[in-house]
Parts: structure tokens; sequence; C-alpha cells
């Protein structure tokens, strides 16, 4: 079996999800660039191993999107199956209008997606592109639900599990409470019950990773519970924020490895990921990996596919900081209740590895016929 994935630039969990997928078959793999301008240096991909990389280079037109018209000539040498990472790129645009004019059948991959208010003129440039595809991968329920309001054919959508773990990036048990105490004293980690987020400064209308509200919250918590916020260095009006509700139970972490990043998933007691809007949110896989009962928004795709309230975490409105508060108290007012999270968040991750994704990919692709899906 003959693939070509389209691809806009090597993230390393998508190397490694093309590795595994090249197992099964015959993979080609087109990358615009090979890499984004906004990411930090330490941010690598892994080797390619078991797949073809094409770079075409094209012409960048923003951080990881670019302008190739190689892909065209890509196309043309033939593949018994074609998927497109994504439809918004210039250069998955082009492709799709000359796989639509040339009758090419191509499935499109959506790793999430929320439906927005789209004005009318979004709203058709959406439908155009995602419709045009033969069949369509989804991450879940949520996914689907995005897909065919932009013009999927809901019985040609087919799940796959999303993730960037692998099953050995999976702890194998829970962290005890020595382990987790350990870490801590390597981290530096104040004592009592930790809170863990993770991810990038900003505050945009819509967008986010919500780093105000979660702070406004641990005003509200106890006082033996500290705020640990890993990923850059923080922007001036967090760390005023900080200073004016004098919270001195909040941290700010610069940048980690995914190595180093492991060790504050593992010391900590609870993930909170306080988005304004995530289509995805790889950040919640990654804790409930390390066995962390996960407090997400209804702005994130992997909350409200992986969390069930109660049984591995809870989601809560995206603005309430007075939620997430009431959660994390109501949490380690619970140390049985946060145990059995913690065990249930890693069965339910489990279903969630690059292997099986691989798997259901191939499984999908074979049961469809040639070219066709």
């Amino acid at each position: 079996m003959k693939v070509l994935f389209m691809a806009n630039i090597p993230s390393p969990y998508r190397v490694d999800f093309f590795n595994e997928l090249g197992k099964y078959c015959d993979l080609t793999v087109t990358f615009e660039g090979r890499t984004a301008t906004d990411r930090d240096e330490k941010w690598k991909a892994a080797e390619y191993q078991n797949f073809k990389a094409i770079f075409m280079n094209g012409i960048r037109t923003k951080s990881d999107q670019f302008l190739c018209v190689k892909i065209i000539k890509i196309i043309k040498t033939g593949f018994d199956h074609i998927i497109l990472g994504g439809y918004s790129t210039p250069t998955a645009m082009l492709a799709i209008e000359y796989m639509r004019m040339k009758h090419i059948p191509f499935w499109m991959e959506a790793d999430g997606g929320l439906i927005s208010n789209d004005n009318r003129l979004k709203y058709k440039i959406k439908r155009h592109f995602i419709s045009a595809a033969s069949g369509w991968f989804s991450s879940g329920k949520m996914t689907t639900e995005y897909l065919t309001h932009y013009g999927a054919d809901r019985s040609k959508v087919h799940v796959y599990p999303f993730t960037s773990l692998k099953a050995a990036d999976i702890l194998p048990a829970v962290p005890t409470s020595e382990e987790k105490m350990r870490l801590r004293k390597k981290l530096g980690m104040e004592g009592g019950k930790v809170i863990l987020t993770v991810g990038r400064f900003s505050y945009m209308k819509g967008y986010g990773k919500g780093f105000d509200v979660l702070m406004n919250a641990m005003t509200s918590c106890p006082k033996d519970c500290s705020l640990y916020i890993v990923g850059d260095e923080p922007t001036p009006e967090f760390v005023d924020l900080k200073k004016k509700l004098k919270l001195d139970n909040v941290f700010f972490v610069g940048f980690k490895t995914k190595e180093e990043l492991k060790d504050y998933y593992m010391a900590a007691d609870i993930f909170c990921l306080q988005t304004r809007g995530d289509v995805w949110g790889l950040v919640v896989n990654e804790a409930m990996a390390c066995g962390l009962p996960v407090i997400t928004t209804n702005k994130c795709v992997a909350g409200l596919e992986l969390i069930q309230d109660e049984s591995d975490g809870y989601v809560v409105d995206a603005e309430d900081c007075h939620a997430v508060a009431d959660r994390i108290t109501y949490l380690v007012s619970q140390p049985l209740l946060l145990q059995n999270m913690s065990h249930q968040a890693l069965e339910t991750i489990r279903e969630y590895t690059i292997e099986k994704m691989a798997s259901a990919h191939e499984k999908i692709l074979a049961n469809s016929g040639r070219n066709t899906a």
C-alpha cells in the first residue's frame, strides 16, 4: 500500500507517528518546511526511519505555513492513498484544488476542532475545502461534529486515537507519595498539594491558556496548594497579576524539554488546563500518562473527549475561576477520590498511544480499498 501524507512541519510526535505508520505501508511524507520560527531551539524532530521524507522548502507565508508548488509534481507520481494533515495552509489548498480538478480521491485528517461562529464567507471557505475530501480521519466525537458541520459525510468519517505518546511514555503505575516528594526536592518545589499547568503565556480574546483565570482561582484555594506554570517566560501582565493578587504560591517555570517536563507531571497532584481554546490539547494526554487527574475547560477538545467528571477529572467553563477553584479545593480534600482519579486517568490514556494511532490508520485505509474512502 503506497501512501502519501502531507504535513506542514516535522513536529517530534508526528515523526514518531510516521515512523510507526511506515511499518504498515510504503509511506512518503511531504513537509512544507523544516520548523516553525516561533519554536524553542530545543524543540527538535526525531529521526526519519520508516518513511521517505520530502522537504519542499516553499515560500513561508506564516510561522509554520508555506506555499509549495512542488506538491503537484509529487501527487502526479501516484499513490494508493493520499492524506492531508489539514486544509488551511496555502500548500494544502493548492493540493485540494488540484485533486478536485483531476478527480483524485483523498483523505483529510483532523486532530481536533471546535465549531466557530464564522461569518458567511469564512464558513463557505472552510466548507469548500473540508467537504472536498473523499474520507476523513477524526480524533473523536467533537472533531466529527466539526467536520460534518463543514460538509463532511458522517458515514465516511473514521475515528482514531490522537496522541503524542508512545506506549512506553505512559507510566506503569501512579507515582507514590515518596516518589513525588523525591521529585519535588529535586525540582525545588514547595510542599503541600501541587497544581500544574503547561503552556505559553498569552492573552488574547478567545485564545490563550487561561493562566489569568487559574491565577485568580488560586486566591480561593487552600493555602497549602501551589501552582506551577511551566512553558516559557511570563509576560509583564502575568508578573503584575501575581504581585497584585499577592500570589506567593504561584511559580513561573521556563521552558522544559519533554524529559524534564515529565518530572513536573510526576511530582504534581492535579493538572489544570484552563484554556480558552484548544483544538485538542496534547498536554492533557501527557498529564494523564503520568497519573494526573485533569481539570480543563469546555473549550479543550482533549478534555471533552477524554475527561469524565468524577472519573478522571472535571470539565469547567473557560472563564469561571470559581468553578476551577471549587474543583481543586474539593479534590485536595478528598485523598481517596484523588487517588482513584489518578488510577483512572492512567487507564483512560492507555488507549491513546502512537502505536494504536498508527494501527487505526492502517485498518481504516486497508478496509476502504485502493484510493477510495
